[in-house]
């Protein structure tokens, strides 16, 4: 008895398992996402590349982005580990493609955490600009370490709390975001605007050309299979969450872009041209102080985000830890937080560099170029994700059109007498074999 109490005294402290539910996991994609800063600042390049056809761009990135969360799901239920597209592309294609999926995530949420710290002080600045103050490059600077600070000190602490508080702040800033746009387009008496949905003016050139930028708006959204180990049923709630967060947003995204060329008498170029779109769409209204409530807002949902990236960049050096692709100290955990401190460490000493490094181009130059980079690291995972999907489908012997849901099997087949398998297969609706295999991975069809 002794020697069992002095071994589970001394083992190593656990990731906490089932600290998420549905909603707080779900919390960890919108909170990545970040809503705010679409209509806030990203919106401008769309709307100067698809011009009034900017909501359109929003539609069609929001069904590419469903469709590459469903292929994530399909792994997530199958692999519901803290590296997520580490484990999902290592186990596929070997551990060398696995260590540079690892890899790119990392860089792909490091540059997004450092995009969005950059973007603090220029919202900062969008806040104080309606009272007449400009911050100095030296105030800017310590905002940004400041939020960097805090962002650390909150991924350290809990991962429970840092979820729900990422969702708590997204839905106060898009609350505040909606209600805005509303006493705008409320001015108009009306929704319908025969400009944007005369098809005929759609630049469709330009919208293909903007659904590359569009899509940024979502990188990160996957980010919740990261937390597959602190989720209470992660094989239902990772895939809610990489599904739902980019149609839920996306539907928001959509609307916004409407409402917001809109708002600006159908001139996108005017969006397209300025750093501070929201704003020109408030004033344009006769609405001055309305800026300085929405770039409030900004401010929360660029915390929100860093904090989302640092939770998903640690869980991705951590697993690489524990799969010693890395010094086995990011496979840390603290005895009494239960989150990947070292790893968390790391994650903020890396977003410091990077802004120490971009200082030179100014912040808004270094928000345009850390998102860049960090889009290229989402892309190239997201590709490779979607093969390893029906390669890992294909290995199991699931790879069959109408299997699309699998849920945990209940019934041992092997052990059914002919007749009970007979009214499997027809329940199931799958040949015998795929049954089998389903069972023996713990997986089958409910068509029930």
């Amino acid at each position: 008895m002794a020697a069992t109490t002095n071994t589970a005294t001394h083992a190593p402290a656990q990731l906490k398992h089932g600290a998420l539910n549905r909603l707080e996991t779900l919390g960890q994609s919108i909170a990545n996402i970040a809503p705010t800063m679409t209509p806030a600042l990203n919106i401008s390049v769309v709307a100067g590349l698809a011009g009034v056809g900017s909501w359109i761009a929003y539609l069609l990135a929001t069904i590419g982005c469903v469709f590459v969360g469903g292929t994530i799901s399909s792994l997530a239920k199958r692999h519901p580990e803290a590296g997520s597209y580490f484990v999902y592309i290592g186990r596929n294609f070997g551990p060398v493609a696995g260590a540079l999926a690892g890899w790119a995530m990392v860089l792909a949420y490091i540059t997004t955490a450092v995009a969005v710290l950059m973007s603090e002080p220029l919202f900062v600045n969008n806040v104080l600009g309606v009272f007449g103050i400009t911050l100095g490059f030296g105030a800017q600077l310590f905002i940004a370490l400041l939020v960097l600070a805090l962002v650390v000190m909150a991924g350290y602490r809990d991962i429970q709390f840092s979820s729900r508080m990422g969702l708590v702040l997204e839905c106060i800033s898009v609350g505040i975001i909606v209600v805005i746009t509303g006493l705008v387009v409320g001015q108009h008496g009306t929704l319908v605007d025969t400009t944007q949905l005369n098809f005929s003016k759609i630049p469709f050139g330009g919208v293909m050309s903007a659904m590359a930028f569009a899509v940024f708006s979502w990188v990160g959204f996957e980010s919740s299979a990261t937390l597959a180990k602190e989720s209470n049923d992660p094989q239902k709630n990772i895939p809610y969450a990489v599904i739902g967060s980019p149609l839920i947003v996306g539907i928001f995204f959509t609307i916004m872009a409407y409402l917001m060329v809109m708002g600006m008498g159908d001139n996108a170029k005017a969006i397209g041209g300025s750093s501070s779109p929201f704003a020109d769409m408030t004033n344009k209204a006769g609405m001055p102080w309305a800026a300085g409530i929405v770039y409030f807002a900004a401010i929360i949902s660029a915390f929100a985000c860093a904090l989302a990236c640092l939770n998903a960049s640690s869980r991705m050096l951590y697993s690489m830890g524990r799969y010693q692709f890395l010094h086995n100290s990011m496979g840390m955990v603290h005895a009494k937080h239960k989150t990947p401190h070292m790893a968390v460490y790391v994650s903020g000493a890396l977003c410091l560099l990077c802004i120490l490094a971009l200082l030179p181009q100014g912040f808004l130059n270094g928000f345009g170029l850390a998102g860049t980079i960090a889009t290229y690291g989402f892309v190239v995972v997201y590709f490779g994700v979607s093969l390893a999907s029906s390669l890992d489908l294909y290995k199991a012997g699931l790879l069959w059109p109408r299997h699309w849901e699998y849920l945990p099997c209940t019934v041992d087949f092997r052990a059914q007498t002919s007749h009970q398998k007979a009214l499997l297969l027809v329940q199931y609706r799958m040949p015998a074999r795929v049954l089998k295999s389903c069972c023996a991975h713990g997986m089958a069809h409910d068509a029930g």
